[in-house]
């Protein structure tokens, strides 16, 4: 499957690091997606429930990001990726985690990971 819906930049707030300042306080995480689906199924039947609802997804993460502390970004990052996956059908999720500001010469730090069917044909 190749199609996919994407989100790009979102920012939630977390706990994550492994320093004592960075648990001290949640910071700005920013979180890009892309989400396998059948968007020709979904134009078809031209009804949310007929694809992902980006929306949904997007308050869950929130949520997820929210409620707990992580000392890894790539924790926060599988834990995005198991969301999409088992909560909202996903067949197949690439998750690009990013800590703005991390280190002092750079923009941001992060990691990428995909996950389910299709992770090492591009999907």
């Amino acid at each position: 499957m190749t199609d996919k819906i994407f989100i790009r930049d979102l920012r939630v707030r977390a706990v994550v690091g492994v320093n004592r300042w960075e648990k001290a306080a949640p910071q700005v995480v920013g979180v890009d997606l892309e989400m396998a689906v059948d968007a020709a199924q979904a134009a078809q039947a031209d009804e949310i429930a007929a694809t992902l609802d980006y929306k949904r997804v997007s308050r869950d993460i929130a949520a997820l990001a929210e409620n707990r502390s992580y000392e890894l970004i790539e924790t926060l990052a599988e834990a995005i990726a198991s969301l999409v996956l088992g909560e909202h059908g996903a067949q197949w999720v690439r998750v690009t985690a990013r800590k703005p500001f991390a280190l002092r010469n750079a923009r941001d730090v992060g990691v990428v990971i995909e996950r389910g069917r299709g992770t090492r044909s591009g999907a």
